[in-house]
């Protein structure tokens, strides 16, 4: 999909091999089961270090340090404002990087190509894939996550005192890598990272192209009426920006049809369990409708944690 997540747009894959039984799955590089957190446990606050996964050239590590972080937001510009549709601002076309005041809050995940040559023939590393990861304790620090600027996450949070959070935005990767093992390793850092930090439930906005819900009246009705998030883990749509989704009444809703209109990436959370909030957001600086997701660890298909959890995506190509 071109996925939205947390106020992102995501250029991932469409398309995976058949010959890999998990890739159904595959355009998911969101949020994953087994990192639950153990009553009582110690929480690790030390950041997470060293390579994260490795499929031969491709290597999947946390950004260390302004400068990488400065590649990521480099590449976010070149996906988000010069491939796809989003309007940048007068400093972002400036110094053409993606970025805002969360960035220094969060972690960046990258996706490093070490067989990269450089205009004189030299071996030089290029950053071909970024994702940004929110902790909770992070975003407190902020005064908030960057998706409570779409959606009221208060009484969702409220309900689950004690439990930590992840929000994970801004992803994409260059379009070349835009293959199956580029999002093997995106989830293998992710997995990682959830069990480092024990999270026990993700969130993220996900995003359909377009800014016009009547347009997108079956898939947003199919969300609502048969994917919606309720009881603790429900959210909705701040008041001045909510957009119905329930377009359609559940009769006419045609769920095949549906979920061949679905994006990629909100057709793969919803394999493995996530659920929709209540109420879309009209992001016309991105030129999508966004949608919540909610995904706690403990919903997660125990066949795509062992997968993404093992070692696989780290084997030498």
């Amino acid at each position: 999909m071109a996925l939205h997540v947390s106020g992102s747009k995501n250029a991932l894959p469409s398309r995976f091999s058949a010959g890999n039984p998990f890739s159904r799955f595959a355009p998911l590089i969101l949020m994953k089961g087994g990192a639950m957190r153990r009553s009582g446990a110690e929480i690790d606050e030390t950041p997470l270090s060293g390579t994260l996964g490795r499929i031969g050239s491709l290597e999947v590590r946390l950004a260390r340090g302004p400068r990488e972080i400065w590649r990521a937001q480099r590449l976010r510009y070149r996906v988000f404002y010069q491939e796809m549709s989003a309007k940048p601002d007068v400093v972002s076309r400036m110094f053409r990087r993606d970025a805002d005041r969360f960035d220094k809050a969060c972690d960046h995940l990258l996706v490093i190509d070490h067989a990269v040559r450089g205009r004189f023939g030299g071996i030089k590393p290029k950053v071909v894939g970024t994702y940004r990861l929110m902790r909770q304790s992070a975003a407190e620090r902020l005064g908030g996550f960057y998706t409570q600027g779409e959606f009221d996450l208060g009484p969702m949070l409220a309900r689950h005192p004690g439990q930590r959070f992840l929000e994970l935005g801004r992803s994409c990767v260059l379009k070349p890598y835009r293959t199956k093992r580029t999002v093997e390793l995106l989830w293998s850092g992710i997995w990682a990272y959830l069990q480092h930090h024990r999270i026990d439930a993700m969130f993220g906005c996900a995003s359909f192209d377009g800014t016009d819900p009547d347009a997108l009246a079956l898939p947003l009705s199919f969300l609502h009426h048969q994917a919606r998030s309720e009881g603790d883990w429900a959210a909705i749509a701040h008041a001045e920006h909510f957009v119905g989704m329930d377009r359609l009444p559940p009769e006419m809703v045609d769920a095949k049809l549906a979920l061949k209109q679905l994006p990629p990436l909100i057709k793969g959370y919803l394999r493995i369990g996530a659920r929709f909030g209540t109420g879309a957001v009209i992001d016309h600086q991105f030129g999508t409708t966004d949608v919540l997701v909610v995904l706690p660890v403990s919903a997660i298909d125990k066949r795509y944690a062992d997968y993404y959890g093992g070692e696989t995506p780290r084997r030498a190509a």
